[in-house]
């Protein structure tokens, strides 16, 4: 029992410090200028259309970012001029289902989810297996070298990462300044394979 106690003490330690991160990082984007931000993510997305994996794949999961994110409204669209299948996330909170699908159109295809944001229109895309995805690039509001990531603390990402075959690459965008030295990981927090910042790719394979 008194294991126990301590466990979960050092879980919610976890989460606390996960949540200090979260606000400085937000600290961060509110200190920078709008055309920094643009700059940033215009020479993320460059680097990850020269990035060999991604060239190479053919089905490829993206993510439409919330707050404190590496924006992906272009690297969606370029995806499509790259001849790419472009397959999003559609979340189910309340069930805790994840389902991933094939959008053709961002302007059409996309409808307001259960967290209030865009996703997939269930009744307009298909389903993709998880073992479709050749290459996965996955959001963080911060990350450590090594590839563990924070995310909004829904854990979302967390499950579908598991899900992914061995052989898909993780790929996470973050700007430099999300970057920091360790991230404190639960049990289920899961890693990426590659980080890509607006100064350096870093691999973790």
């Amino acid at each position: 029992m008194a294991r126990n106690r301590k466990m979960e003490m050092g879980m919610d330690e976890v989460r606390q410090k996960k949540q200090e991160i979260r606000n400085e990082i937000s600290t961060f984007f509110d200190s920078l200028p709008a055309d920094q931000i643009e700059a940033n993510t215009h020479i993320i997305e460059s680097r990850l259309f020269e990035f060999a994996n991604f060239l190479e794949s053919k089905i490829v999961m993206l993510y439409l970012n919330a707050e404190n994110e590496v924006a992906t409204d272009n690297i969606i669209k370029r995806s499509f001029e790259f001849g790419k299948i472009v397959v999003l996330p559609v979340f189910d909170a309340a069930k805790g289902i994840i389902q991933l699908m094939k959008i053709d159109n961002p302007d059409k295809d996309l409808v307001t989810g259960t967290r209030g944001m865009l996703e997939p229109n269930p009744d307009k895309c298909k389903a993709v297996p998880m073992d479709c995805i050749d290459i996965a690039v996955v959001p963080g509001i911060a990350m450590d070298e090594k590839g563990g990531r924070i995310g909004p603390g829904d854990g979302m990402y967390d499950r579908i990462i598991p899900d992914l075959p061995m052989t898909t690459r993780k790929v996470g965008l973050v700007f430099e300044g999300q970057l920091i030295p360790q991230v404190p990981m639960e049990s289920h927090d899961k890693h990426v394979d590659i980080i890509i910042t607006e100064k350096r790719v870093i691999y973790k394979i």
